[in-house]
């Protein structure tokens, strides 16, 4: 999802098309991970549709498509899926604004703005009423459980008569429970990935244009954001209470993720991107040391801030 205008209009080579679909599969494979909501997807997309020129009829018949998945099949009477959907119409209405007011500005700037937009939104919401953030907060953890306590109740029946390895559920319990103190933060990484994803599919199929989403290589963001970062820091360390150093755990979480993506645009741009032998040998290698590479990638993003690598190349090299 790197910050890049949206390109022409002219067809693109075959391997470039197959690249953007691969950004794009990356895209919602991140969504699936991070935060499995179709609703960070098509809310965003419906505002698009709604509010912005359509050049082909198709896109509509998309929308429909979408807003069928979501509310026919995947609708659900739990409180959690309707607070998924006021988030992402809170932040697909940002997005759309922005995007209407600002047309030329990059997707990354565009998807970062409408989430810290929804985040202001939402915390004065909360601070003049302190007692929805609980009900906000119970209803995630007791949803992240339930769907760990299916989990587990499967695997037994799997597993018999050997059961379940010595601690594997107490294992799995302790992950939930790190899910559900940073959930804002996965939250708002997967919220981003999905407006790209409503985006790319919005100019693909609305306007019929190619280049949504460019490479990698290209992201990068206002250096200023170094401070949201640096505040983080700030909040864990300081340990205010328990309040405070979960924000600011949440902030780090949140931020370094996208200081670790600017890094590994740096790298791929100094090695002129990844070819299929180095992607595989990197996937390799997250298995064994993914520690130690995401924390390189975060000192090289951190790093770039005030050294901006690429731009000195291209300077270098004319």
């Amino acid at each position: 999802m790197a910050d890049a205008p949206t390109r022409s209009a002219e067809t693109p080579s075959g391997g470039e098309d197959r690249r953007e679909w691969t950004r794009a599969a990356a895209l919602l494979l991140s969504i699936l991970v991070l935060w499995d909501s179709t609703a960070l997807v098509v809310v965003p997309l419906l505002f698009l549709l709604v509010g912005h020129p359509v050049r082909r009829a198709a896109a509509f018949l998309v929308g429909a498509a979408g807003a069928f998945l979501l509310f026919g099949l995947e609708a659900r009477a739990g409180g959690t899926w309707y607070l998924e959907l006021a988030w992402a119409v809170l932040a697909g209405g940002w997005f759309a604004a922005l995007t209407l007011r600002r047309p030329e500005t990059g997707l990354f700037h565009r998807a970062l703005g409408a989430v810290g937009a929804s985040v202001a939104v939402l915390a004065g919401a909360f601070a003049a009423r302190p007692e929805w953030w609980g009900v906000v907060d119970w209803s995630v953890r007791d949803r992240l459980f339930r769907a760990a306590g299916r989990g587990v109740s499967a695997l037994r029946e799997l597993q018999q008569p050997d059961g379940l390895p010595a601690g594997f559920a107490d294992t799995l319990y302790g992950m939930v429970e790190v899910q559900w103190v940073l959930f804002p933060a996965f939250l708002g990484l997967a919220t981003m990935a999905g407006l790209a994803v409503a985006w790319w599919v919005y100019v693909r199929v609305a306007q019929g244009r190619h280049g949504a989403l460019a490479p990698l290589q290209e992201l990068r963001f206002e250096d200023q954001l170094i401070w949201v970062f640096i505040a983080g820091l700030l909040m864990v360390a300081v340990a205010a209470g328990d309040g405070w150093t979960r924000a600011g755990s949440n902030t780090l979480v949140f931020m370094g993720t996208l200081y670790v993506l600017r890094g590994a645009a740096v790298v791929l741009f100094l090695n002129g991107g990844l070819s299929l032998l180095g992607g595989l040998v990197l996937a390799m290698a997250m298995l064994l040391v993914a520690p130690v590479i995401l924390g390189a990638a975060l000192l090289i993003g951190l790093g770039d801030t005030w050294l901006n690598v690429r731009e000195k190349v291209r300077a270098a090299t004319g």
